[in-house]
C-alpha cells in the first residue's frame, strides 16, 4: 500500500523546473514561519534577550513545528524523491569540480531527513496531543535541512534545463577583447556589475567596457583583480548575456555548519544607548565606570566593543573565504581594523578603572532641571508679564 504522504503521482512527474519550484515554496512559505517565529519569540523575552515567558515560548516552537509539516506536505512530500533524482542525475554529469563532493553530501543528507519526515508522516500522532508536539519536535532539523539547503537540489534539477555558454569566441576575438578589456580597466572605464560561478567552480563576472562614450556588456572568466582573466563574450544588453552565459550555481557558506532556521539563542545584551543613558543618569564616578566596563566585557555576555571587534574578524574572514585579490586585501584591512579596537577595547577598559577608583560624586551645583512647570491653582489669575504692565510711552 502506497503510503497517503507519499501518493503516486496522477500522470507523469512534473518537469525538473516544476520539482524546483515546490522546493522553492516550501522554502518561502518556511522562512514566513520563521519571521513569525521569532517574532512571537521576541514578546516571550525580556530587553536583554532572556526569556521570561517559558510557556508561550514552548507554544510558539509547538505552532513552527505543526506550521512546518503542513508547508512540507503540501509543497514537498509527494515529489521531494523525485526531485533528489533530477538533482543526482544533472550532478553526475557535471565537469569535475571543487564542491561537487559537498553536494553530493548535501543531496544524502536531504534524502535521509526525507525518510525521517516520510516515516513520521506515515504514522502520525493524534492532533493537538503531546505526542504530536514531540513529533513535530523531532522533524524539526529535517524540514530546517530542507529549508536551509533544498536549493541545491533545485539548482542540480535546473542545470538540465538551463542555457550554456553558445557561440564561443575564436581565439583571436577573445585575445582582442580581453585586450580592450584590460585598457578600459586601466582607464577606469570596466564597470564590474555581476558576478557568479559557473559549473566548472570557475568565475564568471559581467561588466561594461566604456569607449568613446558607448558600453559594451562583456563576460568575464576568472578574477577580474587578478592576472590571467579572459574576456569570453560580448554582448548587447544583460539580459542577452544571461542567456548565453553558464548558468549559476549556489553560492557558498562562510562556515558549513551554521543554519538559518536553527539559530543559537541570542545572549543578553545591553546596547550602547543604554549604557549612554547609565552615564547621562548617573551621579558617581563608579556609575560612568560601569558603563564603560559593560561596553568591553568580555565572555557569553560581551559588550558592544567585543561585539564590534568580533564582526570586524567574521567578516575578515569572509573577505578572505571569496578567494580574490581583492578579498584578501580587504580581509588584510579589516584584520588591522580588529586589532585597533582590540588595542582601544583595553585603553577603555584601563580608563573605566581608573575612572571608577576616582572616589568622587558630581557637585551639587548641576541641579536638575524641571521637565514640567508646576501649573497654577484653578481659583487664580496667571499672571501678567512685566512687559504688559509696563504704561506705554507717548510723544
Amino acid at each position: 500500500m502506497t503510503p497517503a504522504s507519499n501518493p503516486p503521482p496522477e500522470g507523469p512527474l512534473p518537469v525538473a523546473s516544476e520539482l524546483a519550484n515546490g522546493a522553492r515554496d516550501f522554502r518561502l512559505r518556511m522562512a514566513v514561519i520563521d519571521r513569525e517565529t521569532e517574532t512571537a519569540l521576541d514578546m516571550t523575552r525580556d530587553r536583554y534577550g532572556r526569556t521570561v515567558h517559558a510557556d508561550a515560548a514552548v507554544a510558539a516552537r509547538a505552532h513552527r513545528g505543526k506550521a512546518a509539516v503542513e508547508a512540507y506536505t503540501t509543497h514537498l512530500a509527494a515529489h521531494a524523491d523525485a526531485l533528489l533524482d533530477a538533482a543526482r542525475r544533472a550532478l553526475d554529469e557535471l565537469p569535475p569540480a571543487r564542491q561537487l563532493a559537498g553536494w553530493r553530501a548535501v543531496l544524502d543528507g536531504l534524502t535521509a531527513s526525507a525518510a525521517e519526515i516520510r516515516r513520521a508522516l506515515d504514522r502520525p500522532a493524534a492532533p493537538g496531543s503531546p505526542a504530536e508536539r514531540a513529533q513535530h519536535s523531532a522533524l524539526w532539523p529535517h524540514l530546517a535541512a530542507w529549508a536551509d539547503h533544498s536549493f541545491i537540489a533545485s539548482n542540480l534539477a535546473d542545470q538540465s534545463d538551463g542555457q550554456h555558454h553558445k557561440a564561443p569566441l575564436t581565439e583571436e576575438e577573445q585575445r582582442m577583447w580581453t585586450e580592450m578589456a584590460q585598457a578600459a580597466q586601466r582607464r577606469g572605464e570596466l564597470e564590474l556589475t555581476e558576478s557568479w560561478y559557473a559549473a566548472d567552480g570557475q568565475p564568471i563576472t559581467l561588466a561594461y567596457l566604456v569607449e568613446d562614450d558607448d558600453s559594451t556588456v562583456v563576460a568575464l572568466r576568472g578574477d577580474p583583480d587578478a592576472p590571467g582573466w579572459q574576456v569570453i563574450g560580448h554582448y548587447a544588453h544583460e539580459y542577452e548575456a544571461g542567456q548565453a552565459l553558464p548558468v549559476p550555481v549556489p553560492p557558498g557558506v562562510l562556515r558549513a555548519d551554521v543554519s538559518r532556521f536553527n539559530r543559537p539563542v541570542p545572549a543578553p545584551e545591553v546596547s550602547l544607548q543604554e549604557l549612554i543613558r547609565d552615564v547621562v543618569e548617573g551621579r558617581t564616578a563608579g556609575d560612568a565606570s560601569d558603563a564603560l566596563l559593560g561596553a568591553v566585557q568580555r565572555g557569553y555576555d560581551a559588550g558592544p566593543m567585543v561585539r564590534l571587534q568580533e564582526l570586524l574578524e567574521t567578516s575578515g574572514q569572509f573577505a578572505s573565504a571569496l578567494e580574490t585579490v581583492q578579498g584578501r586585501q580587504i580581509a588584510a584591512r579589516l584584520s588591522a581594523l580588529g586589532r585597533q579596537i582590540e588595542f582601544l577595547t583595553r585603553e577603555v577598559e584601563e580608563a573605566a578603572e581608573d575612572l571608577g577608583a576616582t572616589v568622587a560624586v558630581l557637585p551639587p551645583h548641576r541641579t536638575p532641571a524641571l521637565r514640567v512647570r508646576p501649573r497654577p491653582a484653578v481659583d487664580t489669575t496667571p499672571p501678567t508679564s512685566p512687559r504688559a504692565s509696563t504704561p506705554a510711552r507717548h510723544r
